[in-house]
């Protein structure tokens, strides 16, 4: 016969060994000992917390025959036996996942109304209730509005937001809520020594951790590990059976990121998977080592359940880290993890995170009102402009008034700067022009960067409206000043009607271009062609 589960055999057998609930666990013992036991009751709370195992304590105090109330349930008479050993007649758990039609709840409420067989009370336990159809709560609101007195009903759900308000306004309600770190290690360090196993308290506490507040899964978790009880299980065993990345991989992971460091991250995210860690696990390491940053930042170190080296790490990091780029680091990192779904590249998604976060922090900051030039300035908001009819005329004037424009090349000169690198900075090219004005990248998304000819930067669009609204002298002199904060070169803008296939002049100026380029030059010398 195969050995019971850890979590089955240790599962609670009176209010006392309940983790972490005592709020609900006192109510309830309270309630009896002064006869004030309700028909229905609601519990919700995340899984593995202890609802239905509530419940069937519940059941088992109301059908204790101990003659102390403060004592029952006292796993001694004749019903804890039977409760205990799942052959209590006037116990009945239903999956609601299972019976979520009307009928189902109608064969109930025909049966409700024969007294008990073996108890007191007939204690009717629905598990998932918010699994039930609309049809079948309304066949159960007058059932339970009104059971017989011989009846008591439980409900338990993960998602109390699906159960409808006519159902939770005729049960008394309780909230569980997660176990604490410190709960859930006590827990699981007293199942340990009580199963004769060796294991270090510091991987207790990891197992805890990754059970994130549920107990099921943290007793499920060891045991996982547990594969031979007379093994002395260390922490480096158990990060290696639940795919999680080392304290110190994590700790050297988080400071390239507080450091910009993008070569030695994506060195490091490939080198936690190569280990053996789990993509997705690693993601949620790296959101909640990046979260007590935050509280450390924001609030405290002392807000964080950790020892007091692992607090002056936090907060040292935070003093690392800018406000603004850590929150955009917790969201691209969480949603990393959470989009995760396995593939041939299981740490592509953690690497792009990175690279984004990283890109970013490279965006060129936005220069105060003091500190920028007269030509430079932003302009002002619209609520404090006095006039403003044209959104792409007054800001662009201000932003670009200092700035004068090159007089355009002769057709067919070779460019003074390469186009490669006007293309591969275009993002950061339009989120300059933004800074001067708003309406104007919306328009080059329409317009894509053809190539230059001596100093002229060529644009290609497909119809004349974005063709004239672009060229227009003050929007061409906004972008043309963009590209002169960041490149440090003055281009003329021309702006082009194509349909997408480059002119026979600018494939001969794209191939100059290309020729002066150092690897095509050399690609050539040694036999290759530049254009098939």
């Amino acid at each position: 016969m195969p050995e019971q589960a850890l979590y089955l055999k240790w599962r609670p057998l009176a209010y006392d060994d309940v983790v972490g609930q005592q709020h609900i666990t006192r109510t309830l013992r309270n309630s009896l000992i002064r006869g004030r036991v309700r028909h229905a009751y609601l519990f919700s709370g995340p899984r593995g917390t202890g609802k239905t195992t509530t419940a069937r304590l519940l059941a088992k105090a109301v059908n204790c025959t101990c003659d102390d109330p403060a004592a029952r349930p006292c796993n001694a008479c004749a019903n804890c036996a039977a409760i205990n050993e799942a052959r209590f007649l006037d116990l009945i758990e239903i999956d609601a996942a299972s019976h979520t039609g009307v009928d189902d709840v109608r064969e109930l409420r025909d049966k409700i109304a024969f007294a008990p067989g073996e108890g007191s009370y007939k204690v009717y336990i629905i598990d998932e209730v918010h699994r039930f159809s609309g049809n079948a709560f309304d066949a159960l609101l007058k059932t339970l509005e009104e059971p017989p007195d011989h009846a008591i009903f439980v409900l338990a759900t993960t998602e109390i937001d699906k159960v409808p308000a006519t159902i939770k306004s005729r049960c008394l309600q309780f909230e569980f809520r997660r176990v604490s770190l410190k709960e859930l290690t006590e827990r699981l360090s007293f199942i340990a020594e009580s199963e004769s196993l060796s294991i270090e308290p510091a991987a207790l506490e990891l197992i805890a951790r990754q059970g994130a507040g549920s107990v099921r899964d943290s007793i499920s978790l060891l045991d996982q590990i547990v594969t031979d009880p007379g093994e002395s299980i260390s922490l480096e065993l158990t990060q290696n059976l639940l795919g999680t990345a080392n304290s110190l991989q994590l700790r050297d992971f988080v400071d390239a990121l507080a450091a910009e460091d993008v070569g030695r991250g994506i060195h490091l995210i490939n080198a936690a998977i190569d280990g053996g860690s789990d993509p997705r696990q690693f993601g949620q390491q790296i959101v909640t080592f990046l979260r007590h940053v935050m509280l450390a930042q924001t609030a405290s170190a002392e807000l964080i359940e950790a020892a007091q080296e692992e607090q002056e790490l936090y907060a040292e990091l935070a003093q690392r880290f800018e406000r603004g780029r850590l929150l955009k680091s917790i969201r691209a990192f969480n949603a990393a993890a959470n989009q995760y779904t396995g593939g041939w590249q299981p740490q592509l998604a953690l690497e792009l995170a990175l690279i984004e976060v990283a890109q970013a922090a490279e965006t060129p900051p936005v220069p105060t009102a003091a500190a920028q030039p007269a030509a430079t300035r932003r302009p002002q908001p619209r609520s404090q402009q006095t006039s403003a009819p044209d959104n792409a005329a007054a800001p662009a004037k201000s932003a670009a008034a200092g700035y004068e424009r090159a007089d355009a090349s002769a057709p067919g000169e070779a460019p003074v700067y390469p186009v490669a690198k006007i293309q591969a900075g275009w993002i950061e090219i339009l989120t300059q022009v933004h800074r001067y004005n708003r309406s104007i990248p919306p328009l080059l998304e329409h317009a894509h960067v053809r190539l230059i000819e001596g100093n002229r930067l060529i644009l290609g669009v497909q119809t004349e409206i974005f063709q004239q609204k672009i060229a227009d002298p003050k929007r061409s002199k906004v972008i043309e000043q963009a590209i002169f904060d960041l490149h440090e070169v003055k281009l003329r803008l021309e702006v082009r009607v194509v349909d997408g296939v480059l002119a026979p002049s600018e494939t001969d100026a794209v191939e100059a271009a290309a020729l002066e380029d150092p690897l095509v030059a050399a690609g050539k010398e040694l036999g290759g062609v530049v254009d098939e």
